[in-house]
């Protein structure tokens, strides 16, 4: 057990690195940016959108990664909270601009090397997006403890972490979101059965 806490401190000193140490921000970035990709991929289906809130995510990480504690979860757990909390920020931002202007506006260039790894990934992730999708009408924490163990692979207790909830609120949210979820899409019902502790 000693073992064990010892991993997890050091674990969470090497992600505080994250925001002081290029060199361990580079690694971080490197070890969770194909993770990142597939997760906002899940969500979003512009490939410009795409890039730029992965971007912002890994920029959200240098800014919060001091706030990472490894007795609450997994890092892969905490890079998925700081991952949706960016989304929604995003989608927030987005309606405020839409109310305003009417429309979206604004593109950064990505170069067409870009577009078509995006575009591809972003078709490789349309059956989880349209589970995503079908799921909007859920409460929103029975919905997020969903796609975070469904959706993205997360356990019930990293899923808890991402969320900042204990883990047996995550258990009834995910008992509950079961029973949903044999009614909207039959298809992914048995990737719950099995969710890992």
């Amino acid at each position: 057990m000693a073992e064990l806490d010892g991993g997890l401190a050091r674990a969470g000193g090497d992600l505080a690195r994250v925001g002081r140490d290029p060199d361990a921000f580079e690694a971080f970035y490197r070890r969770h940016v194909e993770a990142i990709s597939r997760f906002v991929a899940r969500r979003v289906a512009d490939p410009h959108t795409a890039a730029d809130l992965t971007a912002e995510v890994f920029v959200a990480v240098i800014e919060f990664a001091h706030t990472y504690r490894p007795d609450l979860g997994s890092e892969i757990g905490w890079l998925y909270g700081v991952a949706r909390n960016v989304l929604a920020a995003e989608r927030r931002r987005a309606a405020r601009e839409l109310r305003v202007t009417g429309r979206v506006a604004g593109r950064r260039l990505v170069d067409a090397d870009d577009i078509a790894r995006l575009e591809e990934r972003i078709d490789a992730e349309s059956a989880a997006r349209h589970t995503y999708e079908a799921l909007a009408g859920l409460p929103e924490g029975v919905r997020a403890v969903l796609e975070l163990i469904a959706v993205d692979g997360l356990t019930v207790t990293e899923a808890a972490g991402a969320l900042g909830i204990r883990p047996v609120t995550a258990r009834v949210r995910l008992h509950r979101a079961r029973k949903v979820l044999a009614r909207i899409v039959p298809e992914a019902a048995p990737a719950l059965a099995y969710a890992k502790e």
